[in-house]
């Protein structure tokens, strides 16, 4: 500039230069310490010299004196090592080692005075404003200063000359009169240098308006010079220092710019003083945050806490902007930024850290309120998202659902594998992040344990899609240790529940302990810390019972829900005509009708989303890999040996283990649920994922099953066996059914398993025992079904009934009072659903009456399904048992049960009333009475090559009738439902019978009125072996007490307790009933031989 030309005013986005000076006196005494005007110098100053001690600089006469420039001299403080220490700035700003070898002089950066002396200049001969502008050089010819001031305002694109107002490119170059002000006071060339740069940077990012961030103008120029760094090759001649002091001082302007604005003279701002919306653009963009910017602000930690603030703040506010979003939304960046974060591990340790990380006061708080949740919280479960994939559910054709849940899950995986990528680095990145981490997901499922109440109330507990992805990151976390060779399950700790644990399990209800003893059991801690493994294996175990299962537990009642409201809905269009006269009373009813089908239309839209999610094929593969491992370690446990699939385990247990009896319930109910819905909606995950641990457990705790509390808990493990036989694409016996009748193990055990619960859900200690009873005995029948073309099976029933007599007769017992009572209560449904359907054809009915009447069909119709279902199966049992096992159910203890039960059915099925049984839709109720008659017949023959069943049949007063056998031999040649062997053989039985009919009526004759000392006080019989009770003192047959108590185990004439091993033998009474019975025979045989010859000479 010449010196003729007043210098032109700054520009006006540039502060002036008393604003400057107030800005570093504050920048100064915030950072630097106390700061001294040039002209009070101290006596340790004496370098530096007063502007009056040196020469001005020639001026031209005619030009008037420019007005004086305000500045600001600072002294330099003692250069002593703790004053340098004790400098903030200076650690902030601080040089690495390997740019000693190129000293500059920078303000208070280097605890310098804030402008060089004239003494530590060089001399000029001219003032830098009347030099001329020289041409800049060539990069290969220009020396270091020019190269400096080049690149120094390309980078920072500022300029000392205000004329120039672009670069080259035509970027807007930002002026600085201050600066410029400075360097001609001082008689410094009018450049840019490394030592003058922290004041060129501050000027610069001064000017901008306060409605932007400093950040939109530190950031570029951070880019810029990553860029010319990069560009250096060979020998560099000091450029690379020039540019590590730019990254240096941009990065330090950038940390005051977020946290401490007003060193720039800006009030703070929320909304521009923060990293987050830079994190959110891509890193390659200028205003994005690339990898390089975090790796220097994370080289800051140990010597500034401020650069800990301004990251940790920046995840904040992009954890505070997603807790406003869902997945419809553009989420991705959001995710991007946090793991791009998480490659700095003393990054991840400040975050745990952060108050805010695990700051929430509520469930639902937790995934709008702590540094993660939002992550988490990001789902196709949230309402808006399901809604957008399923916009009119109720006419959406089958094949456009299940493409929407693909494309959901999709995009699901995707997020999860993401949030895996996170939570795996957090763990990693230090012993005090990965306990953070830890306490996060257990206050995560601490706070949900409603979630598994009977009403759960959502706006009370965190959200299925939160939880969801908690568990799914939580499998992907216990994935390392789970090998196919279960080498690392001795590494969970079963001590981990009495070491404080972070999973609270207190209230849970306990495998087979109360509370009381729970409570006294877990007041003892077990000394020691818990390894890794078990600390995320509990974790995830209790995820799954909060989390995965609570969301099946919510599939399941939203069918209910939504079959509820179908059903109202039709009813409530059945009553439209009633309303449509009156256009109030239309409207009111419109109305209320919208309502409930917006209400079914977002049931509708829950369920299909939630279906997307827990149909996933990757994700439950990764579920029942972690129950694997579950049930190998509670069977370790149990069984106090180191099984593993490859082993086995001897049967029955001894002692249960003191350990197991306090365990949370849902240890093993959540691996039975797991498999039991995976088998049933997605069974071909099972077929790959499922080993023998699977069998072993099931048979171990129904063979066990005092180990177990809940009935209804063991009879989910037989369920699972149910389950695990049904059919799955070419395997007609399902996932387990090959093993089952296989397996070595199986072969020993599961038969006398299924008997024993069998005979234990006779009562479960519950309101609806007995209906629950029937369900958990069909399925065992179907399981044995599956079995039983083993003939192992059939041998080791019969074993069971020659060496286990008692166990076998009350399993035989509940069996035939099963088929007595279904079939009876089956075969009374059709008469009565046969009646109603007569009476609904009358046109006489009113609509009161035909309404009625209609839901009374309804429930016989429900009812006489179920229970003829239950009769199929038990009867097919039964037929199953006595072809094997004729002996076995033709003991004395049941012979006559056995009979009178197949004789009351025939009855029934053949007999005068079998007219009534005559029905609409007889296979709606899947009863066939031609079939049931076929299956009974061969139920007959099976047990008739026993004599002792004839008799019985002979001697059943109240049902037998030849009539009925003569019936069904007709109805089974006329339909061609047996063949002409088994005709005949029918044919032989009835004769049988009918000669031992002749033979009882004989017998019952010949010994005429029984003595009441010798008759059954029960079934006024005669006793053949009579016994003595040991309490009541009463007299009975041993086959009669034996009968009663394989139902009952109490005296019948006292209700006190009684075992078939207490009653007492009474031979001599024994003794008199034969003696009399001979006695008798013998005056008959003789009394007919009398009338015999009587007649016989009479004839004469």
């Amino acid at each position: 500039m010449d010196n003729d030309q007043q210098a032109p005013p700054p520009p006006p986005e540039a502060p002036d230069k008393e604003k400057m000076d107030q800005i570093r006196r504050r920048r100064l005494e915030k950072l630097a310490g106390t700061t001294t005007p040039k002209t009070e110098q101290s006596a340790d100053s004496g370098n530096s010299a007063s502007p009056s001690s040196t020469p001005a600089p020639s001026t031209p006469q005619n030009v008037p004196e420019p007005a004086p420039v305000v500045k600001i001299n600072i002294s330099k403080p003692a250069a002593t090592p703790s004053t340098a220490a004790e400098n903030p700035f200076a650690k902030l700003t601080s040089r690495s080692s390997n740019d000693t070898n190129t000293p500059t002089a920078v303000r208070v950066l280097e605890t310098k005075s804030l402008k060089r002396s004239r003494a530590e200049s060089d001399e000029q001969t001219t003032t830098p404003s009347t030099q001329p502008r020289k041409p800049a050089a060539t990069p290969s010819t220009e020396s270091l200063e020019d190269y400096t001031h080049r690149i120094l305002g390309n980078i920072f694109r500022i300029t000392l000359e205000p004329n120039v107002k672009v670069d080259g490119q035509g970027h807007r170059l930002i002026h600085l009169p201050n600066l410029r002000g400075e360097l001609e006071e001082e008689g410094t060339p009018i450049r840019f240098s490394s030592d003058r740069l922290d004041s060129a940077i501050l000027e610069a990012a001064s000017s901008i308006p306060g409605n932007r961030s400093i950040l939109d103008y530190l950031l570029p120029c951070w880019k810029r010079i990553t860029k010319e760094t990069k560009k250096l090759r060979g020998y560099v001649n000091g450029k690379d220092v020039v540019l590590k002091e730019a990254k240096r001082l941009c990065m330090s302007n950038c940390i005051f710019a977020v946290e401490m604005p007003e060193l720039f003279s800006r009030e703070p701002n929320p909304l521009t003083d923060s990293l987050t919306p830079y994190l959110l653009n891509e890193g390659g963009e200028d205003k994005g945050i690339c990898p390089d910017f975090l790796v220097e602000a994370v080289s800051r930690f140990e010597e500034d806490d401020m650069v800990k603030g301004m990251l940790t703040k920046a995840v904040a506010g992009l954890s505070l902007q997603l807790s406003n979003m869902t997945m419809n939304d553009n989420y991705k960046p959001y995710i991007i930024a946090l793991k791009q974060m998480s490659q700095f591990a003393p990054l991840l340790t400040a975050i745990a850290e952060d108050p805010l990380f695990q700051m929430a006061t509520s469930a639902p708080g937790i995934e709008k309120h702590t540094l993660l949740g939002p992550f988490f919280r990001i789902s196709p479960l949230q309402a808006s998202v399901s809604k957008e994939y399923f916009l009119s559910p109720k006419t959406m054709h089958e094949s456009s659902i299940r493409t929407a849940q693909e494309a959901m899950r999709l995009t699901l995986q995707a997020h999860q594998r993401d949030l895996l990528d996170i939570i795996n680095l957090f763990v990693r990145a230090s012993p005090s992040a990965k306990n953070k981490t830890l306490d996060w997901f257990a206050y995560i499922v601490n706070s949900n344990h409603k979630r598994r109440a009977l009403r759960p109330d959502p706006a009370q507990l965190s959200s299925d899609g939160f939880l969801m992805n908690v568990t799914v990151v939580l499998d992907g976390l216990c994935e390392p240790f789970m090998d196919s060779t279960f080498s690392k399950v001795s590494r969970i700790e079963v001590d981990y529940l009495r070491r404080k644990p972070r999973v609270a399990i207190a209230e849970e209800t306990k495998l087979n302990a109360d509370q009381n003893a729970s409570d006294e059991f877990y007041k003892t801690e077990v000394l020691g810390t818990s390894n890794f493994i078990s600390e995320v294996f509990f974790l995830t175990l209790a995820a799954h019972h909060y989390g995965s299962e609570a969301t099946n537990a919510t599939l399941k009642n939203l069918d209910k829900d939504i079959k509820y409201l179908k059903g109202k809905l039709e009813e409530m269009e059945a009553e439209r005509p009633n309303v449509a006269g009156n256009p109030f009373n239309l409207a009111r009813f419109d109305e209320t009708l919208k309502r409930y089908n917006e209400v079914l239309e977002k049931a509708m839209q829950q369920k299909f989303a939630i279906e997307g999610v827990v149909f996933d094929k990757q994700m439950q593969t990764k579920s029942i890999l972690f129950m694997r491992y579950v049930t190998v370690w509670l069977l370790r446990v149990a069984s106090k040996t180191d099984y593993t699939p490859d082993k086995t385990i001897k049967l029955p247990l001894t002692q249960e283990p003191e350990i197991f009896k306090f365990l949370p319930e849902y240890v093993l109910e959540d691996i039975v649920s797991n498999f039991n819905f995976v088998n049933r909606f997605i069974p071909d995950v099972m077929i790959s994922a499922v080993g023998d641990e699977v069998m072993t457990l099931c048979i171990t705790f129904l063979t066990n099953s005092d180990f177990i509390k809940n009935p209804y808990l063991k009879a989910k493990l037989v369920s699972l066996l149910f389950h695990g036989t049904w059919q799955v694409y070419h395997r007609k016996k399902g996932v387990l059914g090959d093993t089952l009748t296989g397996s070595k193990f199986a072969n020993n055990y599961l038969l006398h398993a299924l008997m024993k619960f069998y005979i234990e859900v006779e009562s479960t200690g519950t309101h609806t025992q007995f209906y629950d009873k029937f369900n958990i005995r069909f399925e065992i029948f179907q399981v044995i079904k599956c079995i039983w073309d083993n003939d192992v099976y059939k041998q080791k029933l019969a074993q069971e009934s020659k060496t286990n007599t008692e166990f076998f007769l009350r399993f035989v017992n509940l069996l035939l009072n099963d088929v007595t009572y279904v079939l009876d209560e089956a075969l009374t449904k059709f008469p009565k659903i046969h009646d109603l359907e007569k009476e609904l054809e009358s046109l006489t009915l009113s609509e009161e009456d035909r309404k009625t009447k209609t839901d009374e069909l309804k429930t016989a119709e429900s009812q006489a399904e179920s229970y003829m279902q239950l009769t199929n199966e038990t009867v097919s049992m039964m037929k199953l048992f006595t072809k094997n096992l004729s002996a076995s159910f033709t003991m004395p203890e049941i012979v006559d049960r056995v009979a009178a039960m197949l004789d009351y059915t025939l009855d029934t099925l053949v007999g005068p009333k079998s007219t009534d049984l005559k029905v609409k839709n007889p296979q709606r109720y899947k009863f066939d009475p031609r079939m049931l008659l076929s299956e009974f017949v061969d139920i007959y023959l099976n047990l008739g090559i026993s004599d002792r069943f004839v008799e019985a049949v002979a001697g059943d007063g109240r049902s037998y009738k030849p009539s009925n056998f003569n019936a069904a031999a007709r109805i089974l040649g006329r339909f061609s439902l047996k063949s002409a062997q088994e005709l005949e053989a029918w044919e032989t039985l009835k004769n049988r019978i009918a000669r031992a009919k002749e033979l009882e009526d004989q017998d019952e004759g010949d010994l005429g009125e029984i003595p009441e000392e010798f008759e059954d006080p029960i079934l006024a019989t005669l006793m053949e072996d009579p016994v003595l009770l040991p309490i009541s003192r009463a007299i009975v047959d041993r086959s009669t007490i034996r009968s009663h108590l394989l139902s009952d185990p109490l005296d019948p004439f006292n209700r006190a307790p009684l075992k078939i091993e207490d009653v007492i033998p009474q031979p001599g009474l024994k003794a008199k009933i034969m003696a009399w019975k001979v006695e008798m025979r013998a005056k008959a045989k003789q009394a007919r031989a009398d009338a015999k010859d009587s007649m016989d000479t009479t004839d004469g």
